[in-house]
C-alpha cells in the first residue's frame, strides 16, 4: 500500500493569533508571534501510524511517499519512518501551485491514498489538482491543521487518520464523496460569514472518524427564541466581578445582544466587568485575565460537527482552557443544533492530548431557560 503525505506548513498559523485563517496573512501571523502548527499535527499522525505498523507487522507492506522539505520530508524524517520523496521544486514560501504539483507527483508515483495536513484552503487546492489532472481514483484524507476546517474531508484528530489508513489497508473502508467548502477568509475577518460548496473529493468512508461538514444554525423564529431563552438564563448566572471568554457563533451573539454590548459573530471576545474586548487572540486573553479562578469560557458547538474546541476558536488555546478548568466551561446549544450533531456527541481537538483528555466525559449543556442536558465529549 502506497501512502502519500502532503503537509501545508503554514496551515493554522493564523488561529491563536486571531487572524481567523492564514490565507494571504502569513507575514502578519508571524509578526504576531505565530508558530507552525501543521508539522506537529503531521507528527501526531505519523506516530499513531507507526504504532499500527509495528502492532500489525506491516513494515514491508506500507510504503510512505512524501513531498520535499517542509511539505512532508522534514517531519517524516523526524518521525524516523522509512520513506521516499517525490521530485518537486517547491518555493521557500509554499503556495497553492506547490500543493498541486505535489499531488500530481505523488499520483504519478502510484499513490492512491493521499493524507494531507492542512485546512480548507489545502483541500481546495487538492481538489483543483484532482480535477485538472483527472485523478479520479485518488482517495484523500484530511488531518486537521487549519483554522476553520468546515469541509467534511477532515478526521476528528490526527490519530483518527492513522486508524482510517488501517481500515483502508484492511479493505474494510468503503469510498464516499466529501463536501469541500470554500470560506471567504477576507469576509470572515470582517465578521461576515460567506461559505459555499466548492466541490467534492473522494475519500475513505469511516463516519465515526470524520468530523463532517459544518452546518449553519437555522434562521427561524423558533431558533432565535431558543437562543434568547438560553442567553437569559446564562446572563442571570453571570458573576459581575468575573471574566468571560466568549467563543464565536450566533448563540453567543444573542447573549451579548441581551447584555447590550457588541460582539464579533465569528471572533473570540472577552466580557469583563461590563466591558467587551473584541476579537482577541491568545496573548490578549492572557493579558486581560487577572484571576483564572473567576474566569469562565462560554462556547457553543459547531453545527453538525459538534466541535467545541479546535475549530474556528483556536484563540482559546489549550493553555487557556487548562488555566480556566473544566468546571468553568459553559456550553450552550439550542435543542435543534444538538439534534443535528451526529450521535449527539461533542468533540474536542485542541492540539494538546492532555487537555483533550481532561475535557472528555459528560458535560452540562444549557439548552433552554434553566434546562440542561448531560452530553458526552469524545
Amino acid at each position: 500500500m502506497n501512502i502519500g503525505l502532503l503537509v501545508n506548513p503554514i496551515a493554522g498559523m493564523g488561529g491563536r493569533v486571531g487572524l481567523k485563517g492564514t490565507d494571504g496573512v502569513v507575514e502578519e501571523a508571524i509578526k504576531r508571534g505565530a508558530t507552525p502548527v501543521a508539522p506537529g499535527r503531521a507528527l501526531e499522525f505519523l506516530t499513531a501510524l507507526e504504532s499500527i505498523i509495528i502492532a500489525l507487522k506491516l513494515r514491508d507492506q506500507i510504503r510512505i511517499i512524501t513531498c520535499p522539505g517542509k511539505m512532508g520530508e522534514d517531519v517524516v524524517q523526524e518521525a524516523g519512518l522509512k520513506h521516499e520523496v517525490v521530485e518537486v521544486d517547491i518555493e521557500n514560501s509554499t503556495n497553492a501551485e506547490d500543493t498541486k504539483d505535489c499531488v500530481l507527483a505523488l499520483y504519478e508515483d502510484e499513490v492512491r491514498l493521499l493524507v494531507f495536513v492542512g485546512g480548507d484552503g489545502t483541500a481546495r487546492d487538492i481538489l483543483d489538482a484532482v480535477n485538472a489532472y483527472d485523478l479520479d481514483d485518488l482517495l484523500v484524507l484530511g488531518v486537521p491543521s487549519g483554522v476553520k476546517m468546515y469541509s467534511g474531508i477532515f478526521v476528528v484528530s490526527p490519530a483518527d487518520a492513522a486508524e482510517v489508513v488501517r481500515l483502508v489497508f484492511d479493505g474494510t473502508a468503503q469510498t464516499t464523496e466529501f463536501e469541500i467548502m470554500d470560506a471567504d477568509e477576507k469576509s470572515i475577518r470582517r465578521d461576515q460569514f460567506i461559505i459555499n460548496l466548492y466541490g467534492y473529493l473522494k475519500g475513505p468512508s469511516v463516519p465515526a472518524r470524520f468530523q463532517g461538514a459544518k452546518q449553519a444554525s437555522p434562521e427561524t423564529s423558533d431558533e432565535h427564541e431558543a437562543q434568547e431563552a438560553i442567553a437569559k438564563y446564562v446572563i442571570e448566572q453571570i458573576d459581575q466581578d468575573g471574566t468571560y471568554i466568549l467563543g464565536p457563533g450566533t448563540t453567543l451573539k444573542t447573549l451579548t445582544d441581551l447584555l447590550n454590548v457588541k460582539k464579533t459573530t465569528l471572533g473570540v471576545d472577552v466580557y469583563k466587568k461590563g466591558k467587551m474586548h473584541l476579537d482577541v487572540n491568545e496573548d490578549k486573553i492572557l493579558a486581560l485575565v487577572d484571576d483564572f479562578s473567576k474566569t469562565w469560557i462560554i462556547v457553543s458547538p459547531i453545527g453538525h460537527q459538534g466541535m467545541l474546541f479546535g475549530r474556528g476558536n483556536q484563540q482559546i488555546s489549550p493553555k487557556i482552557i487548562d488555566l480556566v478548568g473544566r468546571d468553568h466551561i459553559i456550553v450552550i446549544s439550542t435543542p435543534s443544533k444538538l439534534k443535528g450533531i451526529a450521535d449527539e456527541i461533542l468533540r474536542v481537538d485542541t492540539g494538546d492530548n492532555q487537555v483533550d483528555n481532561m475535557l472528555r466525559g459528560y458535560i452540562r449543556v444549557v439548552t433552554d431557560y434553566n434546562e440542561m442536558r448531560l452530553i458526552k465529549i469524545e
